[in-house]
């Protein structure tokens, strides 16, 4: 089974920066793609930014121009890179790891527990 865990939330001031790390582990998977979302109270889960195996990336409209996501492959883990952060930024930041067990065709997701990240002066 797959873990995944998120770092690196918090405090920060409109205009400021952060950077949220997640980490996949566990044994015998291959990581297709992971991604961060993020959900403010009574709001849907929504896409922040993804990447997949093959390096592809996909953003939301706002993060787009703010907001880096990389992957160090060798330690399954993703970064999210904020920037010019804005106070509707606040918000539950989760990640999401897609991933398949070795020697399976079956497809299975992860999610972290979130981390708060709180956009404020």
């Amino acid at each position: 089974q797959v873990q995944v865990v998120e770092s690196g939330g918090g405090l920060v001031q409109p205009g400021g920066s952060l950077r949220l790390s997640c980490a996949a582990s566990g044994s015998g998977f291959s990581i297709r793609s992971m991604g961060w979302y993020r959900q403010t109270p009574g709001k849907q889960r929504e896409l922040v930014a993804s990447v997949t195996s093959g390096d592809s990336t996909n953003y939301a409209d706002d993060a787009k121009g703010r907001f880096t996501i990389s992957r160090d492959n060798a330690k399954n883990t993703v970064y999210l890179e904020m920037n010019s952060l804005k106070p509707e930024d606040t918000a539950v930041y989760y990640c999401n790891a897609v991933y398949s067990l070795w020697g399976f065709i079956s497809i299975y997701t992860e999610w972290g527990q979130g981390t708060q990240v709180t956009v404020s002066s």
